[in-house]
């Protein structure tokens, strides 16, 4: 198996300072999303100068061919890169060369002739309900710090209880709390949603933040790590893969199929899709539809229970 090419020049790194400039400034993205569309036009940037064996300039970004794009694709199919990984690629070298066309003069569209890599049908992985207490019971032992065990706790409840992405729940600020009832929430391509928010789900918070030493400004994140800056969401991934793994529980039981858990379990509640939709946050119903296929059951007893000829 090949390997990631990990060096490029000056200039391939200037490139990609100059776009995260204006991704920032001008476009607006997160900065979840600048890091992450970084990450993947380094990796581009690397194989193209590997593969002409020169460095990157406007000259060569701009003699960059459809048979070019393809070997890359190519060689990332070979390291096992994923289909969804490979199109998030394709969209960062998309937003790159938008940027190179308009701001730097340079005119190739090649890239908009490489077609999506067709998406992965993988249907999301719930963790069942009695183990998701579990998690919460177990990592509030883990912890023999009293205000990190009740943060973890309580992240967990937050994201099962809401369906929250991990970066959404560590991005909620203290003022926001107490919830009274409703939290809303700037999801992706900041899109708001109000979500509701039950009792259980409160008062973990507030038994968090009567034990967190930190007390801060109002304005500051409402979830801290240990030195009272803002939680690095890899601590709370470690936590709960430290949990599945005293619980024996697979490796697809992570912060975000606490998500997945959320909506699959209204959904087997009676929960409809169109409201499931819009608090998970999802632009188009086809994305919320992939829960039904979860939770067949429930889809049996509903058509049952209402086709007039069942």
């Amino acid at each position: 198996m090949k390997e990631k090419h990990k060096i490029i020049s000056e200039t391939g790194h200037i490139f990609i300072e100059d776009w995260k400039k204006y991704a920032q400034n001008f476009r607006k993205l997160s900065n979840s999303t600048i890091l992450s569309y970084s990450r993947d036009l380094f990796f581009f940037l690397a194989f193209i100068e590997n593969y002409k064996n020169s460095k990157i300039s406007i000259r060569r970004l701009e003699k960059i061919t459809v048979r070019d794009f393809r070997s890359w694709l190519t060689h990332e199919i070979k390291l096992g890169t994923s289909t969804t990984t490979l199109r998030r690629y394709l969209s960062s070298v998309k937003e790159f060369y938008n940027w190179l066309n308009e701001k730097k003069g340079v005119n190739n569209k090649s890239i908009l002739n490489v077609q999506m890599p067709k998406k992965e049908n993988k249907l999301p992985r719930p963790i069942e309900e009695n183990y998701i207490f579990e998690i919460i019971s177990l990592t509030e032992k883990n912890h023999k710090t009293p205000w990190i065990a009740a943060r973890n706790a309580s992240i967990f409840t937050l994201l099962y209880g809401c369906g929250l992405r991990i970066s959404e729940a560590l991005n909620i600020k203290r003022n926001n709390f107490p919830f009274t009832g409703t939290l809303k929430i700037v999801g992706k391509g900041r899109k708001e949603r109000i979500i509701p928010v039950v009792p259980f789900v409160e008062d973990s918070i507030k038994r968090y933040i009567d034990l967190c030493p930190f007390v801060g400004e109002r304005n500051e994140f409402l979830f801290l790590g240990a030195k009272g800056k803002k939680l690095d969401a890899r601590i709370i991934q470690k936590e709960i893969s430290n949990c599945r793994k005293q619980l024996g529980l697979p490796e697809t039981a992570t912060p975000h199929a606490l998500r997945h858990s959320f909506a699959t379990h209204l959904l087997s509640a009676g929960g409809d899709l169109r409201t499931i939709q819009e608090l998970l946050g999802h632009s188009s119903l086809s994305s919320t539809q992939i829960y039904t296929d979860v939770d067949p059951k429930r889809l049996i007893k509903v058509f049952k229970e209402t086709h007039p000829k069942a």
